[in-house]
């Protein structure tokens, strides 16, 4: 079953939702930050660590880093949030899967070297680093383009994961990750 893209409102408010996906010795942690077409904040927020137990790692093998990436950690925090995206950006081409899951595409920042045999790689000038689309939805890129279109030119696609990483620091330190989604 493929899941089409919501349809952005042509001309409406666009909020576009970064999901930084972190790898600390006590799991892995996710970060969201869903912002509007200037590159705003809108909503953030963050999951506890994800630490797989043996069982878990054995049982999902190969698929154990999408399964965290993209149903623990992205679904969980997409249904969580009340500021629903028309795109999702992610850090971690892992959670590329997360479109399968999810009516919004789904694009991840590329990382240096060679391309994930399922993802297509193209560049847009409202990201500096290169984009991934998961292949099976190659189709979603026209309708990615559009809304990427309409981000202010000033916003780069890679800097919010920054931000995402300074505000999970800070949670932190204030003990908010015991209370995330």
């Amino acid at each position: 079953m493929t899941i089409q893209p919501q349809t952005a409102k042509p001309g409406g408010p666009l909020a576009l939702a970064f999901l930084a996906v972190l790898q600390e010795p006590n799991g892995w942690l996710g970060g969201y930050l869903v912002t509007n077409g200037w590159g705003r904040p809108l909503e953030f927020r963050l999951t506890t660590a994800v630490q797989p137990n043996k069982v878990q790692t054995a049982l999902y093998g190969p698929t154990l880093v999408e399964y965290i990436h993209a149903d623990v950690i992205g679904k969980t925090l997409v249904e969580k949030t009340a500021a629903k995206p028309d795109l999702i950006v992610t850090d971690s081409p892992a959670a590329l899967g997360l479109r399968s899951r999810v009516e919004v595409p789904v694009v991840a920042l590329a990382p240096a070297g060679a391309v994930p045999a399922d993802a297509v790689a193209f560049a847009h000038a409202r990201s500096s680093a290169g984009l991934l689309l998961p292949a099976r939805y190659a189709s979603d890129r026209e309708f990615v383009v559009q809304l990427l279109d309409r981000v202010d030119s000033a916003v780069d696609l890679a800097e919010p994961f920054a931000r995402v990483r300074d505000a999970v620091a800070e949670a932190r330190k204030m003990g908010v990750t015991n209370r995330a989604a």
